[in-house]
């Protein structure tokens, strides 16, 4: 990594930018806190030449987790959010300098505004998080799902924009991690105890998960983010929430998001007692942002519950326990699972079938 490198990514938002000098301060690789899909480094840069006083001194660096292309759609789907989407956005997201991504070899690199500069926090399910903090990451939400809700964009310049149904993204999510999962369900004791004591399979539940995504391509379709468990969240002072790690931006269905969120950012007892009006809330919210014919609360209801078998299957199951370690892991499958059984997730998969 060169100045000069780094020059040519940043002139993919900000053309007349030049990077002058570039200091390593931090840097971070696959099995580290917070490190999951990529590998991170912080760097101090400074620059020249037009709207350079705009741009930050202090930088995250993103970069592939290790040499091999198997994640390469999910690094070029967040490059071309950061680059194509992010700049038109009226939401809490990092602000981004650039990125670039290789097809050939399958690498990428992302320059994003480091967060802690503005006094982030980067919550996990350890932590109790306040309903006043998931409304705040609803709002985004809402804001973000209104902006594009069924946009004739995705049949012109956002043509490029995947689904869970069609392109690479959507590929390697359904068929290549499938060996992975069940190599998880069947390697990990807790998590195969866990599948067994909802009375399913690893395959049963690829089923359902695939047969609840062809019919939620169905439904009205909005820009989704795509994974908003509650590590790719951060909180700023004030309680105001946003969402990183855009990997999994998809067109789809509302629910997928605001399900994941709520799911794993709340304890099984907040959970139960408060999604029903967190839900409502998020409802509002998008009539409020100008959605003219948002989903009725029951309709909603019915695909918040549905779309959870996303979240168990393919959102925790496939994660190993290096990702993000035992408790985080554990927390986020008790949490899940435990919705799953609460909202009867399996039965209205089922109708699908």
């Amino acid at each position: 990594m060169t100045p000069a490198i780094l020059s040519a990514t940043i002139r993919k938002v900000h053309p007349g930018v030049s990077v002058e000098t570039m200091n390593i301060v931090e840097s971070k690789a696959y099995g580290e806190a917070m490190v999951s899909t990529a590998a991170r480094a912080v760097l101090d840069l400074s620059y020249s030449g037009t709207g350079a006083d705009s741009l930050p001194g202090r930088v995250i660096l993103k970069l592939a987790r290790d040499n091999s292309k198997l994640l390469a759609p999910f690094y070029e789907n967040e490059v071309n959010f950061y680059n194509r989407l992010r700049p038109e956005l009226a939401m809490e997201a990092p602000v981004t300098l650039g990125g670039d991504y290789d097809a050939e070899t399958g690498q990428f690199g992302l320059l994003l505004e480091d967060l802690t500069q503005r006094n982030a926090h980067f919550p996990n399910v350890t932590e109790v998080i306040s309903l006043a903090q998931v409304q705040s990451l609803l709002d985004q939400l809402a804001i973000l799902h209104a902006r594009y809700w069924e946009s004739p964009r995705f049949a012109g310049d956002m043509s490029w924009v995947q689904s869970h149904v069609k392109g690479e993204v959507s590929t390697l999510q359904n068929e290549a991690a499938t060996p992975l999962i069940q190599y998880e369900i069947d390697s990990e004791n807790f998590k195969r105890e866990m599948v067994q004591r909802l009375r399913t399979t690893g395959a049963e539940m690829r089923a359902g998960m695939m047969a609840m995504q062809k019919y939620h391509s169905t439904l009205p379709q909005t820009l989704l983010h795509g994974d908003t468990h509650l590590g790719n969240t951060y909180l700023l002072p004030g309680d105001k929430g946003g969402f990183l790690d855009w990997q999994l931006m998809v067109h789809g269905y509302c629910m997928h998001d605001v399900n994941y969120l709520i799911t794993t950012a709340l304890s099984i007892e907040q959970r139960r007692s408060h999604e029903q009006e967190l839900l409502r809330y998020y409802l509002a919210r998008l009539a409020e942002l100008g959605v003219s014919n948002p989903p009725s609360f029951d309709v909603a209801w019915k695909e918040y519950r549905r779309t959870l078998v996303w979240g168990v299957y393919y959102g925790w199951l496939t994660t190993p326990v290096g990702n993000y370690g035992w408790e985080i892991n554990v927390l986020n499958h008790l949490r899940l699972t435990t919705a799953y059984e609460d909202l009867e997730t399996g039965k209205l998969v089922a109708e699908l079938l």
